[in-house]
């Protein structure tokens, strides 16, 4: 499955999550104002309010530096899809390449609701440490996880 196949009866916040894997910088389009992400690498600094992305526009943003960071070349290839109206579950491998390197890292994005608006979400890479090194373009190539290529 990728990110423009629907499946049949998706509730409408599983569409939003479509959309937004599809092309992260559409996270605001369906954010509440006030909406807190989560960064994958929340748990790798020892101030955990450095891992939280408060408001819209910051999430806009941050996922932005995600595109930027590796050159336009971020795809998050989505496996599943799982949502209901107040949580919502995907589950693909993020994929990218930079100087050299690729990027293959299975992740989780974790999603909260309220009133068909996302008021939280939770990034979860399978190996935050490799992605942010991958990043930070401190690797040297090579795929950086077990996903397949």
């Amino acid at each position: 499955m990728n990110a423009d196949a629907p499946t049949a009866r998706s509730h409408a916040n599983s569409e939003k999550l479509r959309a937004i894997y599809g092309d992260l910088a559409r996270i605001g389009e369906f954010a509440a104002d006030d909406m807190v992400l989560y960064t994958a690498s929340r748990d790798l600094r020892g101030d955990r309010a450095a891992g939280r992305v408060v408001g819209k526009e910051a999430a806009v943003a941050h996922e932005r530096e995600l595109i930027r960071l590796t050159d336009g070349t971020l795809v998050m290839a989505v496996d599943h899809i799982v949502a209901n109206d107040h949580f919502g579950a995907v589950l693909g491998v993020l994929r990218a390449r930079l100087r050299g390197a690729t990027l293959a890292m299975p992740f989780c994005g974790l999603w909260r609701f309220r009133e068909g608006l996302i008021t939280h979400h939770w990034e979860n890479a399978h190996d935050a440490s490799a992605t942010e090194a991958f990043l930070l373009g401190l690797t040297s190539g090579g795929l950086t996880s077990g996903a397949p290529a």
